[in-house]
């Protein structure tokens, strides 16, 4: 089993698809992507943020929420919600080797179904009255935690 996925619930900027994706192939964690998105998702709509890594990436596209969910169940991984309502911080939850975190929507995170499937809901801190960081930053804070916490970076030169 994969020490640490990501997944994009219905993303909505194709340049945060692309960092995540850069991410995913720097990083060497796996995302999956749960369509519908916001916009055509092809290597022209997300090289610019990706540049030359898409290619390096390690990506799966879902057709929808349920196939995702299917996916997941059946591998039995944890879906780790990255939410500004998250019960925990993220800096002090216990990842576990097979975790999915997921982030939602730019545009209006998740709907109760998938809030509700998950298995823990984290937020990261945030100074008062501020409501949220951008989408791929956040994923990109909690996924360097989690891989920190599991001690899965990979090596330098891998």
């Amino acid at each position: 089993m994969e020490r640490l996925r990501l997944a994009l619930f219905q993303p909505d900027i194709p340049q945060n698809a692309g960092t995540l994706l850069r991410l995913s192939a720097c990083l060497g964690v796996g995302v999956d992507i749960i369509e519908p998105c916001g916009f055509v998702l092809d290597e022209r709509k997300v090289r610019r943020a990706g540049m030359d890594y898409i290619h390096q990436a390690s990506y799966i596209r879902h057709v929808s929420w349920d196939a995702f969910a299917a996916t997941l169940a059946s591998g039995g991984r944890r879906l780790v919600l990255l939410t500004t309502g998250g019960a925990d911080r993220h800096d002090r939850f216990p990842f576990a080797p097979g975790d999915t975190i997921m982030v939602g929507r730019e545009s209006c995170g998740v709907p109760t179904e998938v809030f509700d499937r998950a298995g823990a809901r984290i937020r990261i801190p945030m100074r008062a009255g501020a409501r949220s960081l951008n989408v791929a930053l956040a994923a990109a804070i909690a996924t360097a935690e989690a891989l920190r916490r599991l001690d899965g970076f990979p090596e330098e030169g891998d």
